[in-house]
């Protein structure tokens, strides 16, 4: 019978989400890799560049590879002969390695979970508790897969009671496009078909920690349903020309993943979970001989990429004007240089409310560029941590008050805006950039200085200025309304079939 220590099960844990951080699976950089090399969208191939190069920077640097360093997911397989030495519960346990982890000083990770989740939603400041899944197994070894799942790909999240006879690739087909980028393609989409509503979920949950080897499957064909369904979507999938970062281009999934379960006879449960460019997760197995230390990938895994500004127009945010903006079309690509505010959704309530009630704002927004962004906490000579943007459509329901009554004249964030901050931006005179999803610490190194300003209480969501040199941007919205995200997928969409595709 196997023992397995209290201390040496919450060490593992904590030094495994602590290498997630930073660290990528190989087969995700094998995957995207192939990805940028068979791209043929200019501005898809240098999204892609950017995440290849921000992975490989914060493995060098042992840095968060993105700003959002997820809700922490445990999944525990107990062997049923395996003995613990242990005064905690598995639950504790598990919370003791994501705080160790996520408050390590060398390598302070985001705190992004709140309690009291629809009230005064209070930072715990330790990213506990995580959301654990135990299972008992046969065998006298402990097998746990932490992951981090970024709060832009879970809120894309879909389920669906299907009716038995409908068919599950007309309603991924239907529901892909609303995710819009959102959830920072290009990644992997994984379903789970089958048993009940919380058990495909689940099912589709555990499929996302699975290697990624469409290139495999692809290659030698498919041997059963789920994998010919595998096939299918991805192809499917990739032909709505979506592409990386919702620019248009090639593709859109890495990989597709499909698991099933018996179910009822009159039901088709069907939960469709898409997972990031900061695709982050682990697996370890406890034998008793002590705690797990995971040993970092080759730097020869990465391909050796430098970033391409030829084509970029620097621009002064110190001296920016409505004049200036007006000359940018939605897909330049700028280098942002300057003072750069950032906020997100609760600044902006904060914000808003003050305006309503007639007070004087803590900040002078006119003629400013505002960030949506919730960085990591510096370490030693960074002027902030990894600060890569989030999701801008959050941030539409302020976004006319706040061209209207600030004087603010441009946002930078992820992905698209819906109609009605399109239709605010274009009537303002304004402007909206993106910044690459994915690619947080290679985004911080721009930043050059960092004080807040104001709200200061609201942590990671304080309105803070960067002085930031050659920030790379792209403009998604114009100030005619043009947008990026609009024109690429379709521009795309309508190439491919058109054009040769290496799909894996």
């Amino acid at each position: 019978m196997t023992t397995i220590r209290q201390d040496d099960f919450i060490d593992s844990v904590a030094g495994a989400f602590q290498y997630i951080s930073c660290y990528h699976p190989v087969d995700f950089i094998r995957a995207m890799r192939r990805a940028w090399e068979a791209e043929a969208s200019p501005a898809a191939k240098d999204a892609m560049a950017q995440i290849l190069i921000n992975s490989r920077m914060s493995a060098e640097g042992r840095r968060p590879m993105c700003q959002d360093t997820g809700i922490a997911l445990a999944f525990v397989r107990v062997g049923m002969d395996v003995r613990w030495d242990a005064r905690l519960s598995l639950q504790q346990m598990v919370d003791e390695g994501v705080r160790r982890a996520y408050t390590d000083k060398d390598n302070p990770l985001r705190a992004s979970v709140l309690a009291d989740v629809d009230g005064k939603r209070i930072n715990t400041k330790d990213n506990t508790p995580a959301v654990v899944h135990v299972e008992l197994v046969p065998g006298d070894k402990v097998e746990v897969i932490v992951a981090a799942k970024g709060g832009g790909s879970e809120n894309k999240s879909k389920f669906a009671a299907l009716l038995p006879t409908d068919n599950v690739v007309e309603w991924v087909l239907s529901v892909v496009p609303t995710m819009g980028a959102d959830w920072c393609p290009p990644g992997i989409l994984s379903l789970g078909i089958g048993g009940t509503p919380e058990k495909a979920m689940l099912l589709a949950k555990w499929g996302m920690m699975d290697p990624l080897d469409m290139d495999v499957l692809l290659a030698r064909g498919p041997k059963s349903r789920a994998e010919e369904l595998r096939i299918e979507l991805f192809e499917k999938v990739n032909a709505l020309g979506i592409g990386a970062q919702g620019l248009g281009g090639l593709t859109t999934v890495l990989d597709v993943k499909v698991n099933e379960w018996p179910t009822h006879a009159v039901g088709k449960p069907v939960a469709l979970l898409p997972n990031c460019a900061a695709t982050r997760h682990a697996h370890f197995v406890l034998d008793g001989s002590g705690p797990v230390h995971l040993a970092p990938p080759s730097l020869d895994e990465w391909p050796k990429l430098a970033l391409d500004f030829g084509s970029s127009r620097r621009v002064n945010l110190d001296g920016l004007t409505k004049a200036e903006i007006a000359t940018w079309k939605a897909g330049d690509r700028l280098l942002l240089n300057g003072r750069l505010l950032t906020g997100r959704d609760a600044a902006h309530k904060r914000i808003v409310d003050m305006i309503d009630r007639g007070e004087k704002l803590p900040v002078d927004f006119t003629n400013r560029f505002i960030y949506y962004v919730g960085p990591v906490d510096a370490v030693r000579d960074e002027a902030v941590g990894p600060a890569g943007p989030t999701t801008a459509s959050r941030m539409d329901r302020f976004t006319d008050t706040m061209l209207a009554k600030t004087g603010l004249i441009g946002m930078v964030g992820k992905s698209e805006r819906g109609s009605a901050a399109i239709e605010a931006i274009g009537r303002h005179g304004a402007a909206y950039c993106i910044a690459v999803g994915g690619a947080a610490y290679l985004v911080s190194k721009a930043i050059k200085g960092a004080r807040v300003l104001a709200f200061e209480d609201l942590g990671m969501e304080a309105i803070r200025e960067f002085d930031v040199v050659d920030m790379p941007v792209t403009v998604a919205v114009d100030a005619k309304g043009g947008a990026v995200h609009r024109s690429g997928p379709a521009e795309w969409r309508a190439k491919i079939g058109k054009i040769p595709v290496v799909t894996a």
